[in-house]
C-alpha cells in the first residue's frame, strides 16, 4: 500500500481492513509495518500480505525496497491536505521506477469522512487518475466507507492479471506465492511502523 507525506491515514486504512477497527491517535510508523487477512475470489482462498511503509523521507530509501517484491500498491493521500496531494507524481513515479511494470496501482483519498475539511475535490483525484492509468477510490479508515473495496478490489485487479498471464506465479519476485501466501500488497508512504523498528512519535492518522 503506498502513500505520500505524513499522517495521511495508511495505518489506520490497514488497521481498518485487518482489525475491522478505527484507532484515532495513531503513532506515526517507523520503517515498515506489516498486516495480513485471508479474502476469498473465485472460491479460491487468498491471503493478502500488506507492508505498511514509512512516510517520512528519512525512510524512503526503505520504502524503495518493498515495492521491488510487490504485487500492487495503495498510493493514499489526505483529501484535507492539498499537500499530501501534491507529493503523489513523486510517490508514483518511486512506485513505477522499483517495481514490475505489471504492478496494479490504486489512487485513495483517504478521510472522506471530513467532507466540511475537503481540500482536494474529487474530480481532482479522478483527474490524476486518469491521467496515470490509476484505479481511483475515496475511503475512511474512520468509518470504514470502501475500505474493504479499496483493498479486494486491488486484489481481484491482481488476480485477474494472473488469471490472464502477465505474472509469472513460478518467481517469487513478483510478489505472488502459489499454495501459501499468495498477494502481497505494499502500503508506502504516510505513517507507519515496523515491530522491528519501534520509534514512536505522536501523531494522528
Amino acid at each position: 500500500l503506498s502513500a505520500v507525506p505524513l499522517g495521511v491515514g495508511k495505518s489506520c486504512l490497514l488497521l481498518q481492513f485487518t482489525d475491522k477497527r478505527f484507532q484515532p491517535v495513531h503513532d506515526l510508523t517507523i520503517g515498515v509495518e506489516f498486516g495480513a487477512r485471508m479474502i476469498n475470489i473465485d472460491n479460491k482462498p487468498i491471503k493478502l500480505q500488506i507492508w505498511d511503509t514509512a512516510g517520512q523521507e528519512s525512510f524512503r530509501s526503505i520504502t524503495r525496497s518493498y515495492y521491488r517484491g510487490a504485487a500492487g500498491a495503495l498510493l493514499v493521500y489526505d483529501i484535507t491536505r492539498r499537500e499530501t496531494f501534491c507529493h503523489l507524481t513523486s510517490w508514483l513515479e518511486d512506485a513505477r521506477q522499483h517495481s514490475s511494470s505489471n504492478m496494479v496501482i490504486i489512487l485513495i483519498g483517504n478521510k472522506s469522512d471530513l467532507e466540511s475539511r475537503r481540500d482536494v475535490s474529487r474530480e481532482e483525484g479522478e483527474a490524476f487518475a486518469r491521467e496515470h492509468g490509476l484505479i481511483f477510490m475515496e475511503t475512511s479508515a474512520k468509518t470504514a466507507v470502501n475500505v474493504e473495496e479499496a483493498f479486494i478490489g486491488t486484489a481481484k485487479e491482481l488476480y485477474k492479471k494472473i488469471q490472464q498471464g502477465l505474472f509469472d506465479v513460478t518467481n517469487e519476485a513478483n510478489g505472488i506465492k502459489v499454495g501459501q501466501q499468495p498477494i502481497n500488497e505494499p502500503l508506502v508512504g504516510g505513517a507507519q511502523r515496523s515491530q522491528a523498528e519501534s520509534g514512536r512519535t505522536s501523531g494522528c492518522c
